[in-house]
């Protein structure tokens, strides 16, 4: 029998849909809104795949779905109080829960489009992610930036995205469309950010900076502690401990019991006050400008005087800051799971772990040539407590690097001795030792 007369093949024929034999004609924008509203997202907005905001990413987009044409952008509430709470199990839970909702709408628009003959996809809200690429990208889509492409809000300086209406209490979704649709939407023409620093205020580890600027890796390491690298270091601490009581001099256990939670229940954030205390969107602005005070007392400040552990990165700007400005909450000086395994992923990952307060007086060029493994030239420039990276020896450098690949990231990953390293050759240096030295102060490991 010939594929053709199969009864199967000549049954869906016969019942195919309007959508599926018709791939060429957009999707009504409305009707796309509305299944997206009934599946249960609270906003929603259409970007194409062509949008100057997705140039970073488009790669990776069309690697997940090859015929996107669409990006739908969604949000889903989350109740404003629990988020609030000093009990973090509380705040926990509505992350949670929420995440999962923003997970199971972005399953049922799939499914309704998939019915129609659309092909769609659905990444993940949050986890699971790509890990095999980790330390690396492991996300399928970034949320944010397609949220406010979508016009669903604007990044407050705390690098979340704040909705017109419904504040930073929202959690994002994205869905991949092979079609295009017949409206799309714009980002809005204002940041409802009303910069009142309290996300800077709140932050145990100072990531957040009154400028603006923002530090990933005190962030990272603290908030995320149970997530992704801080398990990897709890684990080393485990398989390095030479008894169960050098384990506990090492790990408490309340630290221990909170992991096991993570483990158990789904990863638990450390703080996320940033979220928290924001006063930003109409459905949530009004008791703040009403009374700014208490919004200051009921919030703010029970989070700023809880006692809770805090992990930092021993050296670091976050240390320095929470032993400054909250001196009643415990300091844990923890591993940098922030490491490359790779020099691309040394380059790429040098911004986001600089500690820009220990670079303090710091200004010199940096031209790296690294051979073996991978060759590869770089230029890092320190300067004014900022570092930029660029391909290839740019400018006149203050100190010149050659190092053999495997080397460099043996010693950023702990593993390999500099000093050995430089009497070995391995590591050449042209230019001051002390410019290195001053270098390595700015990534502490």
């Amino acid at each position: 029998m010939k594929l053709a007369d199969h009864p199967t093949v000549r049954r869906v024929r016969d019942r195919a849909s309007p959508a599926a034999s018709q791939d060429a004609s957009p999707l009504d924008a409305e009707w796309l809104r509305q299944i997206a509203l009934d599946a249960g997202a609270d906003d929603v907005g259409f970007v194409d795949i062509g949008r100057p905001a997705l140039d970073d990413q488009r790669a990776d987009i069309l690697a997940a779905l090859p015929q996107t044409r669409t990006l739908l952008s969604y949000v889903v509430r989350m109740n404003r109080e629990p988020i609030r709470a000093t009990a973090r199990s509380v705040a926990n839970l509505e992350f949670h829960h929420t995440g999962d909702v923003v997970n199971e709408v972005g399953r049922e628009i799939v499914r309704a489009l998939e019915s129609r003959g659309v092909k769609a996809l659905n990444p993940a809200m949050g986890f699971p992610m790509e890990m095999d690429a980790f330390p690396g990208k492991i996300w399928v889509v970034s949320h944010k930036p397609v949220a406010v492409a979508a016009g669903l809000g604007m990044m407050g300086i705390h690098r979340n995205v704040i909705h017109p209406k419904f504040g930073n209490f929202v959690l994002l979704g994205t869905i991949l469309l092979a079609s295009e649709v017949s409206q799309y939407d714009q980002s809005i023409d204002y940041n409802p950010c009303l910069e009142c620093k309290l996300c800077v205020a709140a932050c145990p580890v100072g990531a957040i900076s009154p400028n603006g600027e923002f530090n990933f890796s005190a962030c990272y390491t603290h908030n995320y502690r149970e997530f992704m690298g801080g398990f990897t270091d709890w684990t080393e601490q485990v398989a390095s401990s030479k008894s169960a009581e050098d384990y506990r001099r090492r790990v408490d256990d309340s630290e221990s019991a909170s992991m096991w939670q993570s483990l158990s229940f789904g990863a638990n954030y450390k703080a996320a006050y940033c979220i928290s205390v924001c006063p930003a969107g109409e459905d949530v602005i009004g008791p703040y400008l009403d009374d700014k005070k208490s919004h200051l007392g009921e919030v703010v400040k029970p989070l700023q005087e809880k006692e809770e552990p805090v992990y930092v990165l021993k050296n670091s700007d976050a240390e320095e800051h929470a032993a400054k400005r909250f001196p009643h909450k415990r300091l844990r000086h923890v591993g940098n799971s922030l490491r490359p395994s790779t020099i691309e992923g040394f380059l790429a990952g040098a911004p986001l772990v600089f500690q820009s307060g220990k670079s303090a007086g710091l200004r010199a060029v940096y031209h790296f040539t690294f051979t073996g493994d991978e060759h590869r030239t770089a230029t890092i420039v320190v300067a004014d407590r900022r570092l930029t990276v660029e391909d290839g020896h740019v400018g006149r450098a203050d100190l010149h690097v050659t190092a053999d690949a495997k080397t460099w990231v043996g010693f950023l990953r702990k593993e390999k001795n500099i000093v050995w390293a430089l009497v070995g050759r391995k590591v050449r240096l042209k230019g001051p030792l002390k410019l290195l030295v001053a270098f390595g102060k700015c990534f502490p490991m």
